[in-house]
């Protein structure tokens, strides 16, 4: 019987793939690839693009379109099966890419041809991939003594074991927590579709009355609406200290350990390819220079926005005296009298604008206002292989040529990581037979799915986390780079790659997008203008603290891996002088904020979690130049995706943004979007 996973397919036949296929199908694309390149290396005479780095990227392409279904799956449709499968094949992958970056033939090779005259003639596309796999070469240690070469094989290995540990850890604790209420009157103040949700998951367990659990949309339910205090309070301690020494769940999935042995070996990688530091490591691809220049970065927009958080934070806790005076506002207070000051001063929710905001509607918007911006058109493809009920297909294309493919799975449910993500599933690159290989993205959210009746209604902030993801989605189905290693997201520098994300966040608040985005899921009413004008007023509400939060985090994450002294260094007390520094509320003692941290210790954000807000400068100016020629002047979209959708990581993402906006970019237009002057 043939293996699903070894098939070549326009898209992966998900149903098919079960945890036995995995492992067999890794093992033998491993083993043709080790002995295709030890052929290729073997081989004498010059070289060119055609006879070594198609060759390359043609077997690690067919590896990877192995291997993204079942890192999907392991993601949304999580099991022990797959877990165990997953987890006995990542020390083989880390062991092949350590060893392909460690090929003194392969470089010499890459080498050769990057002095010879065959480079020149090269595309700009071709040459960066070039010059990247030459950069890689040597961050891979390629010029390290044998046994540094086997030690840095081991911290390779090692470091994806407790990645994905650490991942699993967060995971098991949201799920292996929830909160079993059998009296109504403890969800007074829940608005219907928590109280249905809920309901549901008690239904799910064969219980009686209502479950909560610290899936995102339930948890935030309860910390936005719940009036009972004692029950924000629980949630807010079962969440915050998950995976961690502290909590109800003290000891169980604890990610100490795994957070201090992850710091030691990143420490130990640096050095050993002679960097001082993690950071110096880390920033060696991307856009920032030095860990002075992130700091000072971090410090100045932080120093910038302090003043507004105070006085947010001050008004915070005088209406919470106010109202139902409250002399100590908790960290489990701040969500709720956020949201309710927000309806006092504007007289608009999240809730109330949840009706107009169906996820068929905001879909079909989503669509249009990337169509109007960038001349691509979406259509829904029913008849597909998936994983789940809950998934969708859709096919891009351009004058009735396909260009891209796009999954969709959006909705909370267990055995389902959190948080939202964009994946690719497949990269655009041109195949031997001269033709193109089409871009397929996987895009993951957790929202509130539909309850009887009811489509799935979102928040404006989901929304803007759709569109924020979309925009990832954007930058890797829209290229036109032929080149695997710079097309779509690959090879764009880490603090540039949320660019496009954060740009097109910009259209979730603008009135004549807002038009194609929303309407009453029951009348199909567009969002009142009245209702339009109190959610434009509350856009900067609180932004100084929100501001100050993600700086928070950034500023821990740069500083804990540059500063980091095995033995010495202690997590807790680096985020501590932090908050110190930056944050303006100090959340409880027990609070293991770090140990949930998956971006930083289980995704691709060490020492670059500021990326966000770097690339935060370059989106909202960017974004400026379509407020100045209107937000759907055809010729602005135009210009933005040949500059920079199209462009994929071919060229530096500096020389991109000036192509696009004629000038570097200046931090002007995002504090002017923050409502921070």
């Amino acid at each position: 019987m043939s293996n699903p996973l070894l098939e070549q397919h326009l898209l992966p036949p998900f149903s098919r793939i079960s945890a036995a296929d995995v492992e067999p199908a890794i093992d033998e694309l491993l083993d043709r690839n080790r002995k295709r390149i030890a052929e290729l290396t073997e081989s004498s005479g010059s070289r060119d693009w055609d006879s070594l780095v198609a060759v390359l990227e043609q077997l690690n392409d067919e590896l990877s379109q192995a291997w993204a279904p079942v890192s999907h799956l392991n993601s949304v449709m999580n099991s022990d099966e797959l877990r165990e499968a997953y987890n006995r094949c990542l020390p083989k992958l880390s062991e092949y890419w350590t060893e392909l970056g460690q090929n003194q033939a392969l470089y010499h090779a890459y080498q050769a041809l990057a002095d010879s005259e065959a480079y020149n003639a090269l595309s700009q596309a071709q040459k960066t991939a070039i010059d990247h796999a030459l950069r890689d070469f040597r961050l891979s240690g390629i010029a390290l003594p044998e046994a540094e070469q086997k030690r840095y094989a081991e911290l390779q290995k090692r470091l994806s074991e407790l990645t994905t540990k650490f991942s699993e850890n967060v995971l098991d604790a949201t799920q292996g927590w929830y909160k079993h209420v059998t009296d109504e009157s403890q969800l007074a103040g829940f608005p219907e579709h928590a109280v249905s949700a809920a309901r549901e998951a008690a239904q799910e367990r064969e219980l009686e009355g209502w479950v909560i659990t610290l899936d995102f949309p339930a948890y935030y339910a309860v910390m936005t609406h719940a009036e009972d205090r004692s029950l924000r309070e629980e949630l807010y301690r079962a969440y915050s200290t998950r995976a961690s020494d502290q909590g109800p769940m003290a000891g169980q999935w604890d990610n100490s350990a795994i957070m201090t042995e992850i710091l030691d070996l990143r420490v130990e990688l640096a050095k050993l390819l002679g960097f001082n530091s993690y950071a110096d490591y880390s920033l060696a691809t991307k856009m920032a220079q030095t860990p002075d220049q992130v700091i000072g970065f971090i410090e100045d927009l932080a120093a910038k926005s302090r003043a507004m958080a105070e006085q947010e934070l001050g008004e915070l806790k005088q209406f919470a005296l106010e109202i139902d005076g409250l002399d100590e506002l908790c960290a489990w207070d701040l969500t709720y009298y956020g949201e309710k000051l927000k309806l006092a001063r504007f007289d608009i929710s999240q809730q109330a604008l949840r009706p107009y905001f169906p996820l068929p509607k905001v879909l079909e918007g989503l669509f249009a206002v990337a169509g109007r911006l960038f001349d691509v058109q979406f259509e829904q493809v029913h008849d597909f292989d998936s994983w789940h009920k809950d998934a969708r297909l859709y096919r891009l294309s351009r004058d009735g040529e396909a260009i891209a493919y796009c999954y969709l799975d959006p909705f909370a449910r267990a055995k389902k990581r959190g948080g939202a993500w964009m994946a690719d599933c497949r990269v655009r690159r041109k195949l031997e037979n001269g033709s193109t290989q089409l871009p397929v993205a996987f895009l993951v959210c957790n929202f509130t799915p539909p309850t009887g009746d009811q489509p799935a209604l979102l928040t404006h902030d989901e929304v803007t986390t759709l569109f924020h993801e979309f925009g990832h989605g954007l930058h890797h189905m829209l290229t036109k780079i032929d080149c695997a290693d710079v097309s779509g997201i690959n090879g764009v520098a880490w603090d540039a790659v949320e660019l496009p994300s954060q740009f097109l966040e910009n259209w979730c608040w603008e009135p004549q997008a807002l038009a194609l985005i929303s309407g009453h899921h029951e009348t199909g009413e567009p969002l009142p203008q009245e209702m339009l004008d109190k959610m434009l007023a509350a856009k900067h509400f609180q932004s100084g603290m929100m501001m100050l939060r993600q700086l928070e985090f950034a500023l821990f994450d740069f500083r804990l891996h540059h500063e980091y002294q095995p033995g010495q260094t202690d997590v807790q007390q680096v985020l501590d002088q932090v908050r110190n520094e930056v944050a303006v509320f100090q959340p409880p003692r027990e609070n293991r904020f770090q140990h949930g941290f998956s971006h930083i210790f289980a995704g691709g954000y060490a020492a670059g979690y500021y990326s966000y807000k770097w690339a935060e400068v370059l989106s909202a100016d960017a974004f400026s130049r379509f407020e100045e020629e209107g937000i759907f002047n055809p010729d602005t979209g135009r210009a933005f995706r040949e500059a920079i959708l199209e462009q994929g990581g071919s060229r530096e993402p500096m020389e991109l943004f000036v192509n696009f906006r004629g000038r570097e970019p200046k931090v002007d237009a995002l504090l002017r979007h923050s409502g921070i002057q």
